[in-house]
């Protein structure tokens, strides 16, 4: 349960498309867009062929000689199968003589461009619009997921990691799904429409560039990968550019005092001097890509100058189809230019696609605990059978085959050197980590068939790095019980002695908690956090090192608080202070993951030498 990572799942091939059908939940929003796409494309292709039209009006020798407007379209029709006639109201309206045709088609040029420009925008609007909501779907499934992960999973790994999957991954998809649905369709469309037009006005110049497409898509593919890798590879340093910086500056006092300023660079300039080595990885395929494409495209159109020169001469082509055909056929290639682009960007998005996977991949806490059994109010005893606990990665176990009851009521605490295993022994009781060995039991039921939801809907936890979220005092204090009302929460904030200085502040209950807290003392922020554990009426506390940062007074606030509280509910105390181990009903000594000895302050200063060496030392240093 608490190694990162571990049981991954089998990952999905092809993940960014695998995340794109995310966009199929709004198909008609889609299907909608990709008609402006060709409404579009089509208004560009019905100006190229009117374009054609007002060349062969202006100068009719390279064109149909001595024919009119009317007399043109005429011709036009008997041309298409069956010979269709159009109503003479329809001819009567065509402009019999040239100038008049051409100022025709001009404002019709124009129509179709306003038409063509107002179903661009709603294209690219609506695109953009299904793309934002698609991945905020996806951001919210990955954040859920990782709220739904072990905390060994969390506190082992990368933290910063995994809010650059969050975040910075994320918005490279919400660009890949831009460049499909948007860009990559507009260009798609535009290049499909030209071509069609270009086997309109002549279909032997238009075959060339069919053969010549399967070469460039070729090429685009095999650079995309190189792209892809060399990508990946910068994300990942970049996360850990984020994680260095954020721990530089959530340290800066530290850093500050200790003027550790030149050494912070150097480790930050380590980092960064690798993001840019895996970002200049891709710059060969990046650069060479689009003037190979150019190339290519430079190529085509020679050769296809060489063909057409020789139709003309010869008098099987008119120049004025020519142009035209020419004209669309540069259209249509240079739609194509762009994709170079989207495949960029969606390889980028293909890389970051599957650094989100790799966190839905990641099993969940649910999985792994499956326990179904509902554990009622604790009531009688806390059982530790032969626990040993052994982190990922650690060669020793961090609790070794502890045995240990603790009876309800009773206040106990846990004391011992630095790495003896109290905190680990404690986080067992929540079941924030399964045992590697033994069991561990409430009321005789084992925590690892039992639901977690009724094992921790009875238990608080208040540590020595208290824990304040952005909001009010009111919202932190009934952060373990949202639907609290005012007066339960200014009542646990009096018997946690926090109302005398919440009163005292700006908008007392609404006065807002600062950035983690910082703009409390040790002790305010303690004694919030004590609120916060009264006002969920827990049948098990944990104190973890509650009062090892903070001044006498406030150590004795907070201990006067407990002593109230825990009446009625079972108290396990990880301290240092001498003060509150000695309040408690039975002391528990640990070294090396096992049990010592139990007993009262005065039994264990008589018999047990460790424990008599962390009260003069360890323990009274602490008071």
């Amino acid at each position: 349960m608490s190694s990162p990572g571990s049981n991954k799942r089998k990952k999905r091939p092809r993940t960014f498309w695998g995340f794109a059908r995310e966009l199929l939940h709004e198909r008609t929003r889609l299907a909608i867009g990709l008609v402006f796409a060709f409404v579009s494309a089509i208004g560009m292709g019905a100006g190229l062929l009117g374009i054609v039209g007002v060349l062969d009006l202006i100068n009719p020798e390279t064109g149909s000689i001595g024919l009119s407007p009317r007399e043109r379209l005429e011709e036009l029709m008997a041309g298409l199968p069956g010979s269709p006639t159009l109503p003479d109201s329809v001819l009567g309206a065509i402009p019999a003589e040239p100038f008049g045709a051409v100022v025709a088609i001009i404002i019709g040029l124009g129509i179709l461009t306003v038409i063509g420009a107002t179903a661009n925008f709603l294209h690219q609007y609506i695109a953009i619009t299904v793309c934002t909501r698609a991945v905020a779907r996806i951001r919210s499934r990955v954040f859920s997921h990782i709220l739904a992960l072990p905390l060994g999973g969390i506190v082992a790994g990368n933290a910063s990691d995994r809010i650059s999957r969050l975040l910075a991954d994320t918005a490279a998809l919400n660009r890949g799904f831009i460049a499909v649905t948007s860009r990559a369709t507009a260009q798609v469309t535009k290049g499909a429409v030209m071509l069609v037009v270009a086997m309109v006005i002549d279909w032997r110049l238009s075959i060339v560039t069919i053969v010549v497409a399967p070469i460039m898509a070729t090429i685009i593919r095999k650079l995309g990968k190189r792209i892809r890798r060399a990508i990946r590879g910068a994300m990942q340093g970049q996360a850990k550019l984020l994680g260095n910086a954020t721990e530089v500056v959530h340290g800066f006092r530290v850093v500050k005092v200790y003027g550790s300023e030149p050494h912070e660079l150097e480790r930050f300039n380590v980092i960064n001097n690798e993001v840019v080595r895996e970002e200049l990885r891709a710059r060969t395929a990046k650069a060479l890509s689009s003037p190979l494409i150019e190339m290519i495209a430079i190529i085509v159109i020679g050769g296809l100058a060489i063909l057409a020169a020789r139709a003309i001469l010869g008098g099987a082509l008119n120049v004025n189809e020519f142009l035209g055909a020419l004209a669309a056929l540069a259209v249509a290639g240079q739609s194509l230019k762009p994709l170079n682009g989207v495949v960029q960007e969606i390889q980028a998005a293909e890389a970051s696609a599957q650094r989100v996977q790799e966190i839905l991949d990641e099993v969940p806490e649910r999985d792994l605990q499956r326990g179904e059994k509902k554990v009622p109010r604790h009531h009688e005893k806390i059982v530790f059978d032969g626990v040993s606990l052994t982190y990922p990665g650690a060669e020793t176990p961090a609790v070794d085959g502890m045995d240990l009851t603790v009876e309800f009521g009773e206040s106990v605490a846990i004391v011992g050197p630095n790495g003896s295993g109290k905190t680990s022994l404690l986080s067992l009781v929540p079941s924030l980590y399964l045992p590697s060995s033994g069991r561990v039991l409430i009321d005789g039921v084992d925590l690892a068939e039992a639901d977690l939801r009724s094992v921790r809907d009875q238990i608080a936890v208040v540590t020595q790095e208290v824990v304040l979220f952005a909001g009010t005092v009111a919202e932190n204090i009934a952060y373990a019980r949202p639907e609290a009302t005012r007066e339960q929460i200014a009542d646990a904030a009096r018997r946690a002695r926090a109302m005398g200085f919440i009163e005292a502040m700006p908008g007392g209950l609404d006065a807002k908690v600062g950035e983690r807290g910082l703009t409390l003392s040790g002790g305010q922020r303690q004694r919030i956090a004590i609120a916060r554990a009264i006002l969920r009426d827990p049948a098990i506390l944990i104190m973890d090192e509650a009062t090892s940062m903070i001044d006498t007074q406030s150590e004795a606030e907070i201990t006067q608080a407990i002593a109230e509280f825990g009446t009625g509910r079972t108290v396990l105390i990880v301290a240092h202070r001498l003060a509150t181990v000695m309040n408690a009903d039975r002391i528990v000594v640990m070294d090396a993951g096992k049990v010592v000895d139990t007993g009262t302050h005065a039994e264990l200063l008589e018999r047990c030498p460790l424990y008599a060496g962390l009260a003069s030392h360890q323990l009274a240093a602490g008071a």
